[in-house]
């Protein structure tokens, strides 16, 4: 055999070796890779699916939960015969109801188990009594469920036949001062828009759905793997998120990560992950509790999709090509074109694991390399622009909702709470500067007669246009508020007696003319009172009370100073 024979023998078996050699290395590394990669952006999209999910409940919840602690719901529901109850709270329900998103409502009574609802469309204005729940009736089995277990919050994906919907149900108990259970009261989510808004995105290789605290699957892209009505199913009956896997060990894995977030509670805020095989493809399983629904994110990964191979195949060529030139180029090509970039992208991966998104300059080799690194800036910039976009929206509803909170909503003045916060400044503030301050205590005179002979409706509208012309009256720096019912309060300071007495003359004398005008006559008693520095909240009420209950003895339509 020649040397050159010999030589090129050699050659092609060490050509072979390299070869072999470097599949096995490409094999090894891309898979490295590849699951290291999936593990941290399995941990983003978690979390980034579970703030998808929270950022359009907590609103939906936290407004449930206050129209359950509603005093005119609960009096109503200890007393449900009662019309004039009925009437208040019912009234109450449809401005809740404008504020939930779906626009609807239901409330269940305990003491006659009557059902209330209203959509939309408000379909069933002034009728929304639908029916009557049944304990006999399966299909109202999850109401007398929830009762008996006294959670007092519920999520639970469910069909009512009786109103021909199914819905994402939000479920809160009513509780008296006693604690006992008197209603039900919530909202509903569209099932099919909040699929498609929440789970099926649309996001080529990543599956995302939630489960329940059982592991029951409440949303999922595929309806037939949804446990409808899961609350009133035993166990063993419910359609769990192990039906998703054909191997037994995958089911027990997943079902072990449920387990270990159970059991690490609310405060662990950690995410379990797990390679797992669904139809045949390895994924990456991600799973995140979700204390304040009581629900978990399980977010699946097709790797083979978001990061094929296949994208790794050049770096064989260019591996074996500088084997071939010479033993530096191949380890000065690997250490420039793979190995920095990617322990550079490992690095940036985990700052952005541990919430950090202002990331450093990434080397961009031009290979799949580098165009990895350029998706993860996106996806990381994206994710930034994600998390800020919620942190200003909750910011926002945050503002929004102490705005509502000191608002009275028939008239958009200032309510009660609203009205003792500017109490309290103004006595701060008559301190400080020494300067004395007015209270007008306004009733408007046979309010009463007024909704018993045209209704409730057109009684409210009376009280738009009274607090209308009180604006109007007043200064521009003055409060006014609606302390309750058919009663307002002025606030003004600073203020001398002479321009508390025009002031509410004045408001007397525009409320007469401008009610003659539209021709429905009013009239207001007014009850006066000009405070000094050092006198207290209570004081100041009791004395504009005082003066109020002297104009209303004069006669009405007058003011009395106190």
């Amino acid at each position: 055999m020649s040397l050159s024979t010999r030589v090129l023998s050699l050659a092609t078996l060490l050509i072979v070796a390299a070869g072999v050699g470097s599949w096995v290395a490409y094999q090894k590394l891309t898979e490295s890779i590849i699951e290291r990669w999936g593990q941290q952006v399995t941990e983003i999209q978690v979390r980034y699916d579970s703030a998808r999910l929270l950022s359009s409940l907590e609103r939906e919840i936290g407004l449930a939960k206050q129209l359950a602690r509603s005093p005119n719901l609960v009096a109503w529901a200890q007393d449900p015969d009662n019309r004039a109850l009925q009437n208040t709270a019912l009234s109450e329900l449809e401005n809740f109801r404008g504020g939930f998103s779906d626009k609807s409502y239901f409330v269940a009574l305990t003491a006659n188990l009557n059902y209330y609802f209203n959509n939309a469309a408000n379909e069933y204005a002034d009728n929304q009594y639908r029916y009557t729940l049944d304990p006999n009736k399966p299909d109202d089995a999850w109401f007398f469920q929830l009762v008996e277990e006294g959670r007092d919050f519920h999520l639970n994906v469910n069909p009512d036949t009786n109103l021909g919907v199914t819905k994402l149900w939000i479920d809160v108990l009513v509780r008296n001062q006693a604690g006992e259970i008197v209603a039900m009261v919530g909202t509903g989510l569209n099932l099919d828009n909040f699929l498609e808004d929440i789970v099926d995105i649309g996001q080529q290789g990543v599956t995302t759905l939630f489960a329940d605290y059982n592991g029951a699957i409440q949303l999922y892209r595929d309806r037939n793997y949804i446990d409808f009505g899961s609350i009133i199913k035993p166990e063993g009956q419910k359609k769990t998120v192990d039906l998703l896997f054909d191997d037994p060990q995958d089911k027990q894995q997943m079902l072990g990560m449920l387990a270990m977030l159970k059991k690490q509670g609310d405060t662990a805020g950690s995410v379990e992950s797990g390679f797992v095989e669904v139809d045949g493809r390895k994924h990456l399983a991600g799973v995140a509790y979700l204390p304040t629904i009581g629900w978990f994110e399980i977010t699946l990964l097709d790797l083979s999709v978001l990061l094929p191979k296949r994208e790794f195949w050049p770096l064989v060529v260019v591996f074996i090509a500088a084997l071939l030139v010479t033993l530096g180029v191949f380890y000065w090509v690997i250490q420039s074109r793979v190995l920095r970039p990617v322990a550079e992208l490992e690095n940036a991966v985990k700052q952005v694991r541990d919430g950090r998104y202002d990331l450093p300059y990434l080397p961009k080799p031009d290979n799949e390399i580098g165009q990895l690194a350029d998706h993860f800036e996106k996806m990381t910039d994206r994710v930034r622009r994600t998390t800020e976009e919620l942190e200003a929206r909750v910011v926002h509803r945050t503002e929004q909702l102490h705005l509502q909170a000191r608002t009275d909503p028939l008239t958009d003045l200032k309510n009660r709470r609203g009205l003792d916060e500017a109490l309290k400044e103004m006595v701060v503030r008559a301190e400080r500067e020494n300067v004395s301050f007015g209270i007008l205590w306004l009733d408007v005179d046979n309010f009463k007669n007024i909704n018993d002979e045209f209704g409730h409706q057109f009684g409210d509208d009376i009280l738009r246009r009274v607090a209308l012309w009180l604006r109007a009256a007043i200064r521009p720096y003055d409060q006014v508020g609606r302390w309750g019912g058919d009663e307002f309060v002025v606030v003004m300071s600073p203020c001398e007696q002479n321009a508390l007495a025009q002031a509410a003359e004045r408001i007397r004398a525009t409320v007469e003319e401008e009610s003659r005008r539209t021709g429905t006559a009013l009239t207001l008693s007014i009850g006066a009172h000009l405070g000094k520095p050092g006198e207290s909240i209570d004081t100041l009420l009791h004395y504009a009370d005082l003066a109020l209950y002297q104009a209303k003895g004069a006669g009405r339509n007058t003011i009395a100073f106190e």
